[in-house]
């Protein structure tokens, strides 16, 4: 497992309504290709499903095609719907991915929150935990056990074995996304690390992050050698540049997360503020000396050492996508490197 500080690129294949999907894949694929050659250490498709006002390509097939785009980079699913799916179905597939990426797959996980997407699986939403729980347990049996017999409520494994083995040992990394202090201690429990998400404040995780630390102690586990943190980034050659170009893009998304009522604690200020509000202790948003005066605060208060980086957002102009993800290659990663 990685201990050095990392840096990752979130790519998300997802396009405004009147956009040609088509393009946008070509577009997503460039970007792909291009965190290979900067020296980028992973990239994370999202996902979602019926991601209306969105479209959005899935993310199982994208992450197939980047094995061959980005032989270089760690691949991260980020993050997996769990209590949607089928234990076995999401073993196989991701030991496939692990196979055809030459053991560079990252299985992240999360809890999912849309009443749309449960309804249309046919998942009580009242029932996710327990399913989430259930896949990990079974997940990580059937990576590691030539057969399985598990009862849950929502499956039964009856001597049922995973058809691929991964190629990492004992299995690939299982990152748990969690918001909720429950899901957090869950993720203690049962997750390789906490994947902590983009949209709660700086100063919630911190508080956080002692719940975590609690957790991992009573689950006699070691604090984790890889914690990623997953961050709206945005760099320009000035501060108000910078808020000026991605404040479009960036601006539609959380709107979008405040109308999907996405479940943060109960001590973040929540995503229905202005724009500036937002982005004063949840994005890192500014020049790169600024933003990596910031990323190296960050590492320092909470042990973080892998940075997923979100710089790409529907609507967004490919050419200004690419300029920003090229000049926190040369100039964002080389001063946090340098600060570290």
């Amino acid at each position: 497992m990685a201990t050095s500080f990392q840096f990752g690129l979130v790519v998300r294949g997802q396009a405004e309504a009147g956009e040609d999907i088509t393009k946008r894949f070509d577009e997503t694929i460039e970007l792909v290709r291009l965190a290979n050659r900067l020296g980028y250490d992973s990239i994370t498709k999202t996902t979602h499903y019926s991601a209306h006002p969105w479209k959005m390509l899935q993310l199982v097939p994208m992450l197939a095609r980047f094995t061959a785009e980005a032989p270089r980079l760690r691949l991260n699913a980020g993050v997996v719907l769990l209590p949607l799916l089928s234990p076995l179905h999401v073993a196989e597939e991701f030991a496939t991915l692990d196979v055809m990426s030459g053991g560079k797959i990252i299985l992240g996980v999360g809890l999912g929150y849309r009443d749309v997407e449960f309804k249309a699986f046919g998942v009580p939403r009242a029932q996710r935990a327990r399913r989430l729980e259930d896949n990990l347990i079974a997940i990580r049996r059937l990576w590691t056990e030539d057969k399985v017999t598990m009862t849950a409520r929502h499956f039964e494994l009856d001597g049922a074995s995973c058809s691929v083995t991964p190629v990492q040992q004992p299995h690939p990394p299982i990152w748990v996304g969690a918001f909720a202090d429950p899901a957090i201690e869950r993720a203690a429990r049962l997750g390789d690390c906490w994947y902590i998400g983009p949209s709660v404040t700086i100063e919630v995780i911190a508080r956080q992050m002692r719940l975590y630390r609690r957790a991992l102690d009573a689950a006699g586990k070691p604090f984790p050698a890889e914690l990623p943190l997953r961050r709206e980034v945005f760099v320009a050659r000035t501060r108000d540049e910078a808020f000026r170009l991605c404040r479009p893009y960036l601006g539609a998304k959380y709107a979008a997360y405040h109308s999907w009522v996405q479940e943060l604690p109960s001590d973040d200020g929540g995503l229905g503020q202005d724009f500036a509000s937002l982005a004063a202790d949840r994005f890192l948003i500014g020049t790169p000396d600024e933003v990596a005066e910031q990323i190296v605060t960050i590492h320092r208060r909470l042990g973080v050492n892998h940075l997923v980086i979100s710089t790409e957002w529907a609507g967004m102009p490919h050419s200004l996508a690419t300029e920003t993800i090229e000049m926190i290659a040369s100039e964002l990663i080389v001063r946090v490197r340098q600060g570290l």
